[in-house]
């Protein structure tokens, strides 16, 4: 059977040979007029500029939300994260985790992919019972009332 992080149990995990990996996992409220094409148009440039930099990673989108994890070298994940700072096509981002440890990739074969957003709320929820910060606290309710707002993954579908 597995552990708990999917590996045969008694597997032994040489940690001196696994890479330093940063990752970065937040979430944010879209602009006004992102939708579905456009969150596709974000995938497909992350995919183009990600592999180069040694970035995986997964994007969730659902009802003008993005959850999002990140990982890679910690220098270009520090750059990644302030464009992401920097792009008005969203507001209203909280950091949810970020750390640098040897590990292996979560996504090893994903430059950026983009999944559905069945357990969003789930995870924001989780978020903001352990956030402390309250300008964090400020904007996960904020996601939260426009996730309550509508249907998942309702923004942009025909």
């Amino acid at each position: 059977m597995f552990d708990e992080y999917g590996f045969p149990r008694g597997a032994e995990l040489d940690e001196a040979a696994l890479p330093a990996l940063y990752h970065f996992v937040y979430c944010s409220r879209a602009a006004d007029g992102v939708d579905d094409a456009e969150v596709g148009r974000i995938v497909e440039s992350a995919q183009r500029h990600n592999l180069a930099r040694g970035i995986t990673g997964v994007l969730v989108f659902g009802s003008g939300v993005f959850f999002q994890w990140i990982e890679g070298p910690a220098a270009e994940i520090q750059k990644l994260i302030a464009s992401l700072h920097g792009d008005s096509r969203h507001y209203d981002i909280v950091s949810l985790s970020q750390s640098e440890e040897k590990r292996e990739r979560l996504y090893p074969n994903w430059d950026m992919e983009k999944v559905e957003a069945e357990d969003i709320r789930l995870v924001l929820q989780d978020a903001l019972e352990s956030a402390d910060d309250k300008n964090n606290v400020a904007a996960l309710t904020r996601i939260l009332e426009q996730l309550d707002s509508g249907p998942l993954g309702s923004l942009g579908r025909s």
